[in-house]
């Protein structure tokens, strides 16, 4: 029974993280008699995506990733376009109008959940990042420092520390391909406060022509068809450009963790230091009730679950058409249900990404000072870094909505609405009207939710690229120093030896 109970607490949970560098072993040379024998280790000096232990996570992660591929996205905007084409014919239908409502229910569920999944490996990964660079940190200041003390290296001013230039890494993070930096921009266009806005002036230019239109369901399946349309091209576009931006990151954290590696290499071949790097901790972060409530919820969602259900009301749904001779109450009722869950889905999905970013930028935040901490003990006290350009009034904008629409209270809000378009439709008898009651708002309300979201993106992607891109200069600079050091007390010993054979 007990372990029945660990298992329904489980979902939720939030694991510490403890992450320890590999030690990098310089090679050396011992004497054996007359012979020299050269003992050299392989050092582990480049990012690892983490395996997972059970079958079924790497299988939904294979499953996440291709849901994020361009051919994936290729195949719905060819759906997207062949339904649009498909309208010149059968537009005054209410089963055209219909069938993209029901395709955007059930492929928002499914991509909800890829979502889910695809954020929640993404904090795993990037809290062990940093919990792996403070690690190392550790040791290279404490090498540092001694190589200070011992009078080998002598302190540089902040200026100097800037001018220092080197030619063995590249000067600079990876760059994205073309097809990248179009997605990009077209990610900025689409999470831009002026989209947003331009979106509910189309809302409220809707909401005039209703009078004229006798407030029809007619008028309300119109909205409903392109709400749900967007809604469809804005999913399969979040998955792509999260797939997209995160294999990006790890191309950087592959050029970041070469030059970390090299760095502490440099150090203790210099110090002779021995100590293996020490492990960090990173606590599991406190979490109110609600919060927690939510992160169960989202867990759910990001195992599948979401989706074993809805194959089990699709089966349910198909084996009620009949009895209802598959009219259009039949068709709207697969999209009711769907369209419910996923307005909820979006609530919960904004919450979480905005409080797994604020988790993310808390460890980073960390690093930077573990980082300025190290660069103290010779003498560099600040640097003039890039910073997110945080002062324009649409940055502001969008940050304030964000944390706005993701607050937990949003999220409990949101789920009151829902019961209240539950008990408005049921009170009409979960008829055509009732069930759009059901569809409508809900999808207008989840495309806006779905703009915020990638909004919410491009912010902590773009505040992820500055970090990346500081660590990384940080990481060469120190390496700079110490190799030219170097190389300036190894042409002092050269003097020195020249001079004292000279005098002979």
């Amino acid at each position: 029974m007990e372990w029945l109970l660990k298992a329904l607490c489980a979902p939720g949970g939030r694991r510490a993280v403890e992450c320890v560098a590999p030690t990098q072993i310089p090679e050396r040379v011992e004497d054996e008699g007359d012979k020299a024998a050269e003992i050299s280790v392989e050092n582990v000096k480049t990012y690892n995506l983490i395996t997972k232990a059970r079958r079924l996570d790497r299988w939904l992660d294979k499953v996440v990733e291709f849901s994020g591929s361009e051919p994936m996205f290729l195949t719905i905007i060819i759906a997207l376009l062949s339904w649009a084409f498909l309208g010149i014919r059968f537009g005054q239908l209410a089963e055209w109008k219909v069938s993209i409502s029901d395709a955007q229910a059930i492929l928002n569920m499914v991509f909800d959940a890829f979502l889910m999944r695809q954020q929640l490996n993404s904090y795993d990964s990037l809290v062990r990042v940093s919990a792996c660079l403070r690690s190392r940190i550790t040791s290279n200041k404490r090498m540092l420092r001694s190589l200070i003390e011992s009078g080998q290296y002598e302190k540089v001013n902040p200026m100097q520390f800037h001018e220092l230039e080197q030619t063995e890494f590249a000067s600079e993070l990876p760059t994205e391909n073309l097809l990248g930096r179009i997605s990009t921009a077209f990610s900025t266009f689409l999470g831009h406060i002026a989209t947003v806005v331009a979106f509910w002036v189309c809302i409220f230019i809707w909401i005039g022509f209703g009078q004229y239109c006798g407030w029809s369901d007619t008028w309300q399946l119109y909205i409903n068809a392109a709400t749900s349309a967007l809604m469809v091209l804005m999913l399969a576009f979040l998955a792509n450009i999260r797939e997209r931006h995160s294999k990006y990151t790890t191309k950087c954290l592959e050029s970041i963790y070469e030059v970390d590696a090299a760095l502490e290499l440099r150090l203790r071949t210099a110090t002779g230091d021995t100590i293996e790097n020490a492990p960090v901790y990173i606590p599991v972060p406190e979490r109110s009730r609600i919060q927690r409530g939510i992160d169960y919820y989202a867990d759910l969602v990001g195992t599948l679950l979401g989706i074993v259900i809805l194959v089990f009301a699709l089966i349910v749904w198909v084996a009620i058409g009949p009895a209802l001779s598959f009219n259009s109450n039949w068709w709207l009722l697969i999209g009711t249900y769907a369209g419910l869950i996923g307005m909820n889905d979006g609530f919960v999905l904004r919450n979480v990404h905005n409080v797994l970013h604020g988790y993310e930028d808390a460890q980073f935040v960390q690093v930077t000072y573990d980082d300025m901490d190290m660069l103290a003990v010779i003498g560099v006290t600040q640097l003039d870094e890039e910073r997110v350009a945080a002062n324009s009034f649409t940055y502001r904008v969008s940050v304030k909505m964000g944390d706005f629409c993701s607050h937990e209270l949003t999220v409990v809000l949101g789920a009151i609405v829902i019961v209240g378009l539950v008990i408005g439709a049921s009170a009409m008898g979960w008829s055509v009207t009732g069930q759009l009651l059901c569809n409508v708002p809900p999808s207008i309300i989840e495309s806006f939710f779905t703009m915020i979201l990638i909004t919410g993106h491009n912010i902590g992607d773009a505040k992820r690229r500055v970090d990346l891109h500081n660590i990384y200069l940080r990481r060469l600079k120190s390496i700079t120093y110490v190799n030219t050091l170097a190389k300036l007390e190894k042409q002092e010993r050269t003097e020195l030896m020249e001079a004292k054979i000279d005098s002979v």
